[in-house]
């Protein structure tokens, strides 16, 4: 079984825009998904949704969903999730965007408020960690 923990593979996911750094989308480590910090951009890498955060959290689950399905997993899989917002007082706000994607599915969660994103005009970045289904 110690071999199924040293399974190790990279994932660049159709339909994402280029990293902007040295990074991929996720990485597969054992059964687990790990997904890179996703935030509101289209395939080219345009920003979508500028100035609303309910729209851009919307594109980031879309994109986050791309990503998951990639790695054999879906939404309903996620485990863990980590939000970085711009303006701490836009939980409220994603919220129920949050509950629409999730549903009854409640994933261990941390939320911080950051000073800036790397792509200017992101009101806020999602990263997760999804336990692949067997």
């Amino acid at each position: 079984m110690a071999g199924a923990m040293s399974e190790r593979e990279e994932y660049r996911v159709a339909g994402q825009a280029e990293p902007i750094s040295h990074y991929t989308d996720a990485v597969r480590a054992g059964d687990l998904l790990f997904v890179s910090g996703v935030v509101p951009v289209d395939e080219e890498g345009h920003l979508v949704g500028e100035g609303d955060v309910v729209e851009q959290t919307r594109q980031v689950f879309r994109n986050i969903e791309s990503v998951l399905a990639a790695g054999g997993a879906t939404i309903r899989d996620v485990v863990k999730v980590t939000v970085y917002l711009v303006d701490i007082f836009d939980r409220t706000r994603i919220n129920p965007v949050r509950q629409e994607v999730f549903g009854d599915v409640r994933p261990a969660s941390t939320l911080v408020e950051v000073s800036a994103l790397a792509v200017p005009g992101a009101l806020l970045e999602i990263e997760c960690v999804a336990l692949i289904p067997s």
